[in-house]
C-alpha cells in the first residue's frame, strides 16, 4: 500500500475523534437552572476535553512523524496501525464517561476512570508497536542508532506505565487519577523520543524547512 494512503485514512480518524470529543461539552437547555451553575457542573466535561484533545493531538503529531520516516508500507504496519487507530476512536467514548461519572463521584467515578486509563494503555501499546516496527528490517529512510533503542523504548514505555497505574489509581481517587493523565499529555507535549526526533528532523530538511 502507498502510504500516502495510509496517512489519509489515519488522519481521517484522527480528526473524527477529534471532533467528537466535543460532544461531551452538552449541557442541559433552559429550565434546568443558571447557566453559570450548569457550566460549573460540568467541570470534568471540559478538563476530560481539553486532556483528551491535546492527547490525540500529540499522538497525530508523532504519528505523522514516524510515517514520514518510514520508506514503505507492508501488511504488518497496516495492522498495528488499526490497533492504534481501534484505541484512538475510543477516546471519545472513555472521555465522555468520565465527564458524565466523575462529578457525582463513588464507585462509578472509579470505574470510568480507569476505563479512560485503560483506552490510553491501549492507545499507548498500538503506537509503541508501530514504533517497534520502525526500529527492524530498514523500514526507515533515517534509522535510529542501535544504542539508543532502549532509550527510546523506555521514554515510550514511561507514559503505558503511568497509563497503567491510572488504572489501579482510580479505584483509590479517581480524581487524582485523573489528574495523572494530564500530566502525562503535558509532558508529551514537550518530550520526544530520539526516533521520533530524528523523523520529525528528517522530514523538516526534505521539505525545505
Amino acid at each position: 500500500m502507498d502510504r500516502g494512503r495510509l496517512e489519509a485514512f489515519s488522519d481521517g480518524v484522527f480528526a473524527v475523534a477529534i471532533t467528537l470529543l466535543a460532544l461531551s461539552l452538552a449541557v442541559a437547555g433552559p429550565g434546568h437552572g443558571s447557566l453559570a451553575h450548569l457550566l460549573a457542573h460540568r467541570w470534568p466535561a471540559f478538563v476530560a476535553y481539553v486532556i483528551s484533545f491535546f492527547t490525540v493531538g500529540i499522538i497525530w503529531v508523532n504519528h505523522h512523524a514516524l510515517l514520514s520516516n518510514v520508506v514503505a508500507v507492508d501488511r504488518v504496519l497496516l495492522f498495528l496501525n488499526l490497533v492504534l487507530l481501534l484505541f484512538v476512536v475510543m477516546i471519545p467514548f472513555s472521555t465522555g464517561t468520565v465527564a458524565d461519572y466523575l462529578s457525582p463521584g463513588g464507585f462509578d467515578a472509579r470505574v470510568a476512570v480507569a476505563l479512560y486509563g485503560a483506552v490510553l494503555a491501549g492507545m499507548s501499546v498500538g503506537f509503541a508497536s508501530m514504533f517497534e516496527w520502525s526500529l527492524h528490517g530498514g523500514h526507515t529512510k533515517v534509522q535510529l542508532p542501535r544504542d539508543q533503542w532502549w532509550a527510546a523504548r523506555r521514554r515510550f514505555a514511561a507514559g503505558g506505565l503511568v497509563y497503567l497505574v491510572i488504572i489501579g489509581l482510580a479505584f483509590a481517587s479517581a480524581p487524582v487519577a485523573f489528574a495523572l493523565s494530564g500530566v502525562v499529555a503535558l509532558y508529551y507535549v514537550f518530550e520526544r523520543t530520539p526516533a521520533i526526533r530524528a523523523a520529525t528532523d528528517s522530514d523538516s530538511d526534505l521539505s525545505g524547512y
